[in-house]
């Protein structure tokens, strides 16, 4: 029996060793095998219905992170600003013969606000910007009559078409007793067409000179894109007897020296006084309106042989400085296309100097500027002599 039961015993053991040895081999590939079928089986729910299984979920896809809007640095804040005190400084460079100089560049010019060196931030080219034009007729009797208003007409018409390109305005004003404007800010063919139908004073009209200078600048103020350049052109004598500022002096002193109650000496004292202040009075106004004065004075040689002429003639030629235009006085009426023509190159010519000014200067602060070309001592160079600073909104 002992003998028996040892071979069960080894039997049993040898059983167990096969076993452990299957358990260890077998277990995984029994594993993977059932579950193998459990997969690819098919669901079996209530009494016999089958459904297929759902489409596995798409993949996981991690969002885009969104880019982050960019911060704008304080810089550009800073230059919004004072983005409207911008300085537009449209500035002549003629030669020895009179010519214009062409070919500069930022760095030839140096420009100064109240003796301080200003960074020029662009030099413009004025075929670029535009113009708006305001041209000024005189047709009171101290031009009308003088023989030659029709050959007046057509040379202002002429340069009116000369100059202009289709993007630029001219408006019309006609200098008498009071500022009237007849065209406002029209194309070339409209303006030009419409002083030609300018009709000639039959009779004696007083000249409110000032006043419709003063008007014009108003307007183009009020009318003219700050894109463009404003430019007033004068053909008179600038002779002014009934303007605002003089009129009422000028008629009191009259009467005066009619009555015997002053010299005709101490009238021409008082109204000389009165003439140069409303002279500073139009230059306040062209300069805030920032405009380019020019003058055309048919009066010829002439006008040299006369005080109140000449004192006429040197106010338009301040103010025309002032601004940085010219003064002309053509030799005769068949100079005056010539003339037009030279004013038409020269606003066609101008180089246009950009900087930024004082943006803490009060507005009602004139401030002065100096432009030159130090490398160029064989030079002139013409060019608005300051500013008044636009009001901060």
């Amino acid at each position: 029996m002992r003998p028996a039961t040892g071979g069960m015993i080894q039997g049993s053991k040898v059983s167990k060793m096969i076993s452990g040895v299957e358990k260890k081999l077998l277990g995984p590939a029994f594993l993977i095998g059932v579950l193998a079928i459990l997969l690819s089986a098919p669901i079996v729910k209530g009494q016999g219905t089958v459904k297929e299984l759902p489409p596995p979920p798409p993949l996981w896809k991690p969002k885009p992170t969104p880019t982050p809007k960019p911060v704008e640095p304080e810089v550009i804040s800073d230059v919004i600003r004072t983005s409207s005190n911008l300085v537009m400084v449209p500035v002549s460079v003629t030669d020895q013969q009179g010519q214009a100089v062409k070919g500069l560049q930022i760095a030839d010019f140096r420009l100064e606000e109240e003796g301080k060196q200003q960074e020029i931030t662009a030099i413009g080219d004025p075929e670029q910007v535009p113009l708006a034009i305001a041209l000024l007729f005189d047709i009171s009797s101290s031009t009308s009559q003088k023989g030659f208003f029709a050959s007046q007409q057509k040379a202002a018409a002429t340069f009116l078409r000369l100059v202009m390109k289709p993007a630029d305005k001219a408006a019309i004003f006609t200098i008498t007793g009071q500022a009237t404007m007849i065209q406002p800010l029209a194309s070339a063919e409209v303006s030009a067409s419409k002083m030609l139908t300018i009709p000639a004073a039959t009779s004696p009209v007083p000249t409110a000179f000032y006043d419709t200078v003063n008007a014009a600048a108003k307007y183009l103020t009020a009318s003219a894109p700050s894109n463009y350049r404003r430019v007033i052109v004068v053909l008179s004598d600038g002779n002014d007897n009934f303007s605002e500022q003089i009129r009422e002096m000028s008629i009191a002193e009259a009467r005066a020296v009619q009555d015997g109650k002053q010299t005709f000496a101490g009238t021409r004292a008082g109204l000389q006084l009165r003439h140069q202040q409303a002279v500073a009075t139009v230059q306040k106004a062209v300069q805030q309106a920032d405009v380019i004065f020019y003058s055309v004075n048919p009066g010829g040689p002439s006008v040299k042989l006369n005080q109140i002429a000449m004192r006429a003639e040197r106010g338009m030629e301040a103010i025309a400085e002032t601004t940085g235009g010219t003064a002309f006085l053509p030799e005769s009426d068949l100079d005056l296309e010539r003339v037009f023509r030279q004013v038409a190159a020269e606003l066609r010519g101008q180089y246009l100097l950009q900087y930024y000014g004082d943006s803490e200067a009060p507005a009602a602060q004139f401030r002065r500027i100096k432009v030159g070309v130090p490398a160029r001592n064989d030079v002139r160079v013409r060019a608005r002599q300051g500013y008044y600073p636009k009001k901060q909104d």
